[in-house]
């Protein structure tokens, strides 16, 4: 079995982004986007659940490709993704001790930077190494 990167229950991670979407619902930039593309929030949470479980804890239970479901979106802009990494990690200053909050934050930008770069770049096109 692998360890996970750093030490997170399953509680806090669903705490986490359940608090993370009731701010994002409520932001004026970020909550019009994700309510044109988000019929079922439990159902969304639920998933996103999967995703950090599966990212920290090595959790097998998500199935998905986040850079092709927020490039088919259409709407999702490269300056969103700093309103979205700030709010994520206000989250996780309130959500969670600063050791773990700091962990998780540096995972989520790494990720985040991942996202931005792949939105950058043309689908099926070779990347931009400049």
């Amino acid at each position: 079995m692998i360890p996970p990167r750093f030490a997170v229950t399953e509680d806090q991670i669903a705490a986490v982004v359940a608090e993370f979407y009731t701010c994002v619902r409520q932001h004026p930039g970020l909550g019009p986007v994700f309510a044109a593309h988000v019929q079922d929030w439990p159902a969304h949470e639920a998933k996103i659940t999967r995703f950090w479980k599966n990212a920290i804890l090595f959790d097998r239970g998500y199935d998905g490709n986040p850079l092709a479901v927020h490039r088919a979106a259409g709407d999702v802009r490269i300056p969103m993704f700093d309103v979205w990494l700030g709010l994520f990690d206000s989250v996780l200053r309130r959500e969670l001790p600063s050791e773990t909050a700091a962990a998780w934050s540096a995972l989520v930008h790494r990720i985040g930077r991942g996202l931005v770069f792949g939105l950058g770049q043309a689908e099926g096109a070779p990347p931009s190494l400049r």
